[in-house]
């Protein structure tokens, strides 16, 4: 197939999540054989910070307007089986216009914010999808499970909403040799959100005051200077995924933070928690509906909603277990949560699309 695709940034991983998820579903289908044409608008926070300007298992076209970036949207639809936009992306609602204009067989929306954009639609339109436009799409790949697939067909009338969670590269996340720089008791990645601050410092910033002896490390911009970090929690601000894998095989644990929106509505992993599961840490969460869904509490994973119980975690669990409880739940995405596994999702429900159309 020929699958173009309207995404926020697949060139950019800088604060950007979606370029990880991008990659991952893209690297997939072209390694089972699919052409992948990607449409990027040209935001001055991703150009400055590219680290994958030209990927190899996708055309990418970086446009600077809309009046730039139609045309060739429409170039490309012309023999697209599937065309497919992402939230966020900035000329969304024109994007999805074009789309469902187009005689392309399969038309989707890739919500990598679900949550996020379910709020959005109770209160009106998002910036990026108007709720009229929701009907139009032959499938609504969600990040999120559970109820939220029934709001998006009962109360906005989606065609059919299905999950198509996060996933990991295996073969970019996977155990390797431990780096010096990343030793720690306790890590974390993740770009600053004001709703989840309230739970690094919880989960975090008061175990380490507590023990002073231990080491955090905390990855990721955007933090504000008035945050007081105890001495022994060190700083990165921004790890290219590459180094990714050793910072989590550096780490006796490292912990996940889950958005509001997401930790509200459930049933919504984050790519992070898949990667670092994929390079067998040893993950403590917060607590979230449908968690128990993803990993087994306290055997692939942690859970923590008070600070004692991350202190307790790191003091009493010897590291053979820490090392057991990463296998187990690298063995868990390993089966379930790879990129080749949501690109055969992908597929699946796709071709049930197409077979339906021809069908008819």
């Amino acid at each position: 197939m020929k699958i173009v695709i309207c995404g926020l940034a697949i060139t950019s991983s800088w604060g950007n999540g979606h370029a990880t998820t991008y990659r991952a579903l893209a690297r997939a289908l072209h390694s089972r054989g699919h052409e992948i044409v990607f449409l990027e608008r040209d935001l001055e926070w991703y150009a400055s910070n590219r680290d994958m300007p030209e990927p190899v298992f996708c055309r990418v076209f970086i446009y600077k307007s809309w009046s730039e970036g139609l045309p060739r949207l429409r170039r490309e639809l012309a023999d697209a089986d599937v065309a497919m936009v992402g939230s966020y992306f900035p000329d969304g609602i024109d994007a999805i216009g074009c789309i469902l204009d187009s005689a392309v067989a399969v038309k989707a929306f890739y919500d990598i914010d679900t949550p996020i954009t379910v709020k959005k639609l109770r209160g009106g339109d998002a910036e990026y999808l108007r709720r009229d436009q929701l009907s139009g799409f032959d499938l609504y790949f969600s990040f999120t499970g559970g109820p939220t697939l029934e709001e998006l067909t009962s109360k906005f009338h989606a065609r059919r909403a299905v999950p198509l969670y996060c996933s990991f590269d295996p073969d970019r996340y996977r155990l390797s040799a431990p780096e010096s720089r990343f030793n720690c008791d306790l890590s974390y990645m993740g770009t600053y959100a004001d709703d989840r601050q309230a739970k690094l410092e919880t989960l975090l910033l008061q175990p380490a005051t507590r023990l002073a002896h231990r080491r955090f490390l905390v990855a990721g911009p955007q933090y504000p200077p008035t945050i007081k970090w105890p001495s022994n929690v060190s700083r990165i601000i921004h790890l290219e995924p590459k180094f990714h894998p050793p910072f989590y095989c550096s780490s006796r644990m490292t912990l996940n933070l889950t958005r509001r929106e997401m930790v509200e509505s459930g049933y919504s992993p984050s790519v992070r928690l898949f990667e670092a599961a994929g390079c067998g840490a040893a993950i403590i969460s917060d607590v979230w509906p449908g968690i128990e869904g993803f990993f087994l509490p306290q055997r692939e994973i942690l859970l923590a909603q008070k600070g004692e119980e991350v202190v307790r975690y790191l003091e009493d669990i010897p590291p053979e277990e820490c090392r057991a409880i990463g296998r187990r739940a690298q063995e868990r995405v390993m089966a379930e949560h790879t990129a080749e596994r949501r690109a055969i999702e992908f597929e699946r429900y796709v071709g049930a699309k197409s077979l339906a159309q021809e069908c008819v």
